[in-house]
């Protein structure tokens, strides 16, 4: 695969979880875990965003101390409200993962096929899909933030972490 390819998918997609950073970080405490459940919305977009980074889905499993509550039929949270320390180390686990994943994707690994039950996509694919999880969730974050606080972080045109 094209180098140039895999650092142009890493400058977006590392923008993409930029931005959620910029939200956690910006989100104050007294608002973390209202009733518009900010610390939620940032553990599902983070287990989900771990979750489609996984090249075996089947066998995963998120880091300690997160459980897998987020594939319960039947919507059960997490046994606790996270904190944005464990939501932002959460962050910084995922963005390694996929910087990792980006950086070494070969045309075989990006060709390859990422299975579950409900999906059947291309590396490449579910790769693209995850970006746009992380976005919609992001802009979810910083229009309760607007709504909320009347503050809302930047946008971040590419990452600056650069793959080499």
């Amino acid at each position: 695969m094209d180098k140039s390819i895999n650092k142009i998918i890493w400058r977006q997609f590392g923008a993409s979880i930029d931005m959620l950073e910029n939200a956690i970080n910006l989100c104050p405490i007294e608002f973390w875990d209202t009733e518009k459940k900010f610390w939620y919305i940032s553990y599902h977009c983070l287990f989900w965003l771990d979750y489609y980074l996984t090249l075996d889905p089947v066998n995963f499993k998120p880091p300690s101390p997160y459980g897998l509550s987020e594939f319960d039929p039947s919507g059960a949270m997490p046994d606790r409200v996270y904190s944005k320390e464990e939501m932002l180390s959460y962050l910084q686990y995922s963005r390694r993962k996929c910087y990792d994943l980006v950086s070494s994707m070969t045309k075989e690994i990006a060709d390859s096929r990422w299975k579950n039950d409900y999906k059947d996509y291309s590396v490449l694919e579910i790769l693209l899909y995850n970006m746009r999880h992380v976005q919609h969730h992001t802009a979810q974050l910083n229009l309760l933030l607007r709504q909320e606080v009347n503050n809302a972080p930047k946008w971040v045109s590419v990452t600056q972490i650069e793959i080499k």
